[in-house]
């Protein structure tokens, strides 16, 4: 897990709201967020993670459910958090093109209701967790700044996070609720399971890890901005304190680009794979060729810096995923037809 600074005392003693708390980002900040003293309630539906990742700690509440279920929702805004961090979401762009109503529910409807609830118990800042791979389009110039957006997205995730951002401007403007927006690059690092829906890097380890080629889907020249959960988890814990970032949106990246194949070479050697890579189709809604973000205004605003770099954090992220290979191996989340094709890559070796 992620340690932070000593200058988030300011958490001791209050009570948190973290939604989508079990994930790889809301693990990481449910622990930073409880090491410095405040008391952390989760609420996550474990559609996307596991339980066993959650922090062991007594400070720490878990309450299972869904941000559209009204009987959870008043469950954990009984316990009157000040500050909440909305990072549950319906995950993530080829997700919602296969289940585009479920994306609008969770995504837009969830997010609604939070914010309604924000208002109506008095809630003192709202920290939502946007997209900036969503928020920008494809055609935005690089380095990605926040004063450029496009209504022209590619898919619903990236329509209902835009949504999310629009209906807390809303909130801000008509309620006087103290919102922040934080547009995330890429993250990785520990606590994200793999999965059919899940990131490159969390898959391109297990794949390396289980002596398969790693699939590349486009030409591997491709550039991502990839951001580690410790550093956004920094970005995070400053936006829910500093009132500067108070009705503001700001992008936490890490500011530099690595190209796709590079990535999968990096961590095949790390990993010790020798399988290689294989290339295959890029999706229809994967208009981007490179990513890239300003973090100015982050730096600006709340002091954000990034400071983890790539390598290190894969090294991080792999010995993550050794030290938990068991239970990684049993709840990584593939279709049955993903898992038989890796298993007989596998077997094929």
């Amino acid at each position: 897990m992620t340690a932070i600074d000593n200058s988030m005392n300011a958490y001791e003693k209050q009570t948190i709201l973290v939604t989508g708390g079990a994930g790889a980002i809301g693990s990481n900040l449910t622990y930073a967020l409880a090491k410095a003293g405040a008391r952390v309630i989760i609420l996550d539906n474990l559609s996307s993670a596991e339980r066993w990742n959650i922090p062991s700690l007594p400070n720490i509440l878990f309450v299972e459910g869904d941000i559209r279920d009204e009987i959870k929702l008043k469950r954990v805004f009984f316990e009157r958090p000040s500050i909440i961090f909305h990072l549950a979401a319906f995950f993530a762009n080829q997700n919602s093109v296969d289940h585009p109503e479920t994306d609008l529910e969770v995504n837009g409807l969830g997010t609604l209701r939070l914010l309604e609830y924000a208002v109506f118990t008095g809630v003192e800042r709202f920290v939502y967790a946007s997209s900036g791979c969503s928020i920008y389009g494809s055609s935005a110039p690089l380095p990605l700044r926040e004063e450029f957006m496009s209504m022209h997205l590619s898919t619903p995730y990236q329509i209902t996070k835009m949504l999310g951002e629009l209906y807390c401007n809303f909130f801000h403007h008509h309620y006087n609720l103290k919102v922040v927006k934080t547009r995330f690059f890429n993250s990785y690092g520990p606590g994200e399971i793999p999965g059919q829906y899940r990131n490159v890097i969390p898959n391109f380890i297990y794949w390396a890890m289980r002596g398969c080629p790693l699939p590349i889907t486009g030409t591997g020249e491709e550039t991502r901005d990839f951001t580690y959960v410790g550093d956004i988890v920094n970005g995070l814990m400053r936006a829910g304190l500093m009132e500067q970032a108070i009705g503001q949106e700001f992008n936490l990246a890490s500011g530099r680009e690595t190209r796709i194949i590079d990535l999968a070479h990096m961590i095949n050697d790390l990993v010790g794979n020798t399988a290689g890579i294989q290339f295959a189709q890029r999706r229809k809604w994967d208009t981007k060729s490179r990513l890239l973000a300003s973090v100015d205004r982050a730096h600006e605003l709340i002091g954000y810096a990034p400071q983890t770099q790539f390598d290190e954090g894969l090294k991080n992220t792999i010995q993550w995923f050794r030290d938990n290979w068991g239970q990684i191996e049993t709840c990584a989340r593939f279709g049955p037809g993903i898992s038989s094709a890796v298993r007989e890559m596998a077997s094929a070796r």
